[in-house]
């Protein structure tokens, strides 16, 4: 089967989680198949970098538009009724016919798209079509809105509305529909999002496993530090937990790791919190630490850093919102913080219990290594593309 994979990033490096669920569902799709690779990059990508994705597909094609297009073709979008994410950022007429020329070219049975971002590109290829949603970004979006004030709450209200619009039409573009978690999955504003596939991420054992290092920090939080749930977590972490939990354990450290940190999170840094910046090998973050904590409060989709931490045989501390993703059992796999009381409260716990942390750990390692393969979903992926290249 020759599939046709298109994203909105280049899937390398793994620093966001949409990159990290492309790189791997491609790793896997070309055990069987012929995969070629259509994206977009704002930034520039290395030699190093299409060297990672070389061996997994036969021919890739990379658009870089200029910083001019971009930015006439955002300012466009203020004046447009669609998406600034599809209309604004991602839609412009050089995408477009660069895309087309590659799809003629490769002549695929079937097209993988990541995102409503790519839909535009693909909506009027006669080629069958499967949409992977990712998560829900209207929800995503809805969720960001309810913490805004003023003009930028408004924008939000209005993104919010587009993106709603766009996922709605998705349903009269596409053939079939994957999503990361059953709530995004619900979220999806359509009659028919029970057709949606429900295709967690997994974690990738070969790399992220159980280290013996010596404990540098007592917490870490991580993920890409310019991605507003990311900040938010981060400052809420920071600024309304810790000052619990240091009244107790006034010693208590702190890593914040990723990359892209903004001014807000880098201000962060003190004698108690390490904000890292870019990593190079997160599973180092991970060794060295105690416990993750991970109190989501707004976002989308299943959180890959949760996966990877418990695949790592950290305990995990995290809120409601990202466990409705995970499903780990509250009592036993994961602990599930309401307020920043009850998080401070975990926190000091965990850290004051070494025996009850050792069983919280492993008890997730053994959740996570037993439901998030990504060589398990990946062979649904890989059945919903035949089916529907078969059916059309």
């Amino acid at each position: 089967m020759k599939i046709l994979v298109v994203l909105p990033r280049f899937p390398y490096p793994l620093e966001k989680g949409d990159k990290l669920r492309a790189y791997h569902q491609i790793r896997c799709l070309a055990k069987n198949n012929d995969v070629s690779l259509f994206c977009v990059s704002h930034k520039p990508v290395t030699d190093k970098d299409i060297e990672q994705l070389k061996p997994y597909c036969s021919s890739i094609k990379v658009v870089k538009p200029s910083k001019i297009t971009v930015f006439f073709s955002i300012l466009k979008a203020f004046f447009s009724i669609d998406s600034l994410q599809i209309s604004g950022y991602w839609n412009t007429k050089k995408i477009r016919m660069e895309y087309l020329r590659f799809e003629r070219k490769q002549h695929p049975d079937v097209l993988y798209c990541q995102m409503i971002r790519t839909m535009e590109w693909v909506k009027k290829s006669k080629v069958p079509k499967v949409l992977d949603f990712q998560d829900c970004l209207s929800k995503n979006v809805e969720r960001r809105m309810y913490k805004a004030k003023g003009l930028k709450r408004k924008m939000l209200h209005y993104e919010f509305k587009m993106l709603r619009s766009c996922e709605y039409d998705a349903f009269s573009i596409y053939d079939a529909f994957t999503i990361i978690s059953r709530p995004d999955r619900d979220a999806i504003p359509h009659r028919r999002n029970d057709e949606i596939a429900v295709l967690p991420n997994g974690v990738d054992t070969s790399r992220f496993y159980p280290r013996t290092y010596e404990k540098k920090y007592d917490l870490l939080f991580c993920g890409n530090m310019h991605y507003p749930p990311n900040i938010d977590a981060t400052l809420y972490l920071t600024k309304e937990v810790m000052p619990l939990v240091w009244k107790e354990r006034p010693d208590t450290t702190l890593m914040l790791a990723g990359a892209n940190p903004v001014s807000e999170v880098r201000k962060l840094q003190s004698d108690r919190v390490t904000v890292t910046g870019w990593v190079e090998d997160m599973t180092d973050c991970y060794a060295k630490s105690k416990l993750f904590v991970a109190p989501m409060q707004i976002g989308t989709g299943l959180q890959n850093k949760l996966l990877e931490a418990m695949a790592m045989k950290l305990p995990c501390i995290t809120s409601m919102l990202a466990n409705s993703a995970l499903c780990a059992n509250e009592q036993t796999q994961v602990a599930v913080a309401h307020t920043p009381q009850d998080y401070a409260d975990k926190i000091l716990q965990l850290l004051g219990d070494s025996d009850k942390c050792a069983t919280l750990a492993q008890n997730g390692y053994e959740y996570v290594l037993g439901k998030y393969t990504w060589d398990t979903y990946n062979a649904e992926l890989e059945q919903i593309l035949n089916s529907v290249r078969v059916k059309n």
